[in-house]
């Protein structure tokens, strides 16, 4: 029985296996998305997503423990340097794994996986990050109290269109004093002769 091995050998040996994650973790933090088969996309989220949270503590140690994963100097300035601050508030899941299609020569099934706060198409900007700080249990009481606004959160269009509709009813808005005063002036001009 292989109860709790998670470890997808791939096919390979231990020193070629250990070899091609270390190429893709810098591969994907250089260039912040890669393309490769389904399989090796969820192994690689195993080994970077541990090392990406070793990035958020800036020490020498950790440095020195990320370098001997990825055995890459400019992979783990840029880690450290611009990856780490951008993922600071985040509490794991920094990757994001997308089913493409399959490959065809060998039918394989091909994965994009990428750095979540890398992309803008789905966050939106650091504003979506910076939501989301903490982690909450579910359940009843005050919590269920709590989790209703996080319901709401994801209609974001409703503002936008009802500031829109504001826009369009101030001009109709200000039309009205207008002829207001226009009449208060015609008044004033007929006492006044």
């Amino acid at each position: 029985m292989r109860h709790g091995k998670k470890l997808n050998h791939l096919g390979r040996t231990n020193s070629h296996r250990k070899a091609m994650m270390s190429n893709m973790a810098t591969s994907l933090i250089v260039h912040k998305r890669i393309q490769t088969t389904l399989a090796k996309a969820k192994a690689l989220r195993v080994y970077v997503e541990p090392l990406l949270t070793k990035s958020k503590n800036d020490t020498t140690h950790s440095r020195r423990t990320v370098f001997s994963y990825l055995q890459d100097k400019d992979a783990v300035s840029e880690l450290f340097r611009d990856i780490a601050p951008k993922i600071a508030s985040r509490p794991g899941g920094y990757t994001r794994i997308i089913k493409l299609e399959n490959r065809l020569g060998d039918n394989a099934e091909m994965a994009l996986i990428e750095l979540v706060d890398y992309n803008t198409v789905y966050t939106k900007g650091d504003a979506a990050v910076a939501k989301k700080a903490t982690r909450r249990r579910g359940g009843s009481g005050k919590g269920a109290a709590k989790a209703a606004p996080a319901a709401e959160a994801p209609v974001v269009e409703a503002p936008v269109a009802v500031a829109e509709t504001v826009v369009e009813a101030t001009p109709a808005v200000e039309e009205a004093p207008a002829a207001d005063e226009a009449a208060a002036n015609e008044e004033q001009a007929e006492k006044g002769e």
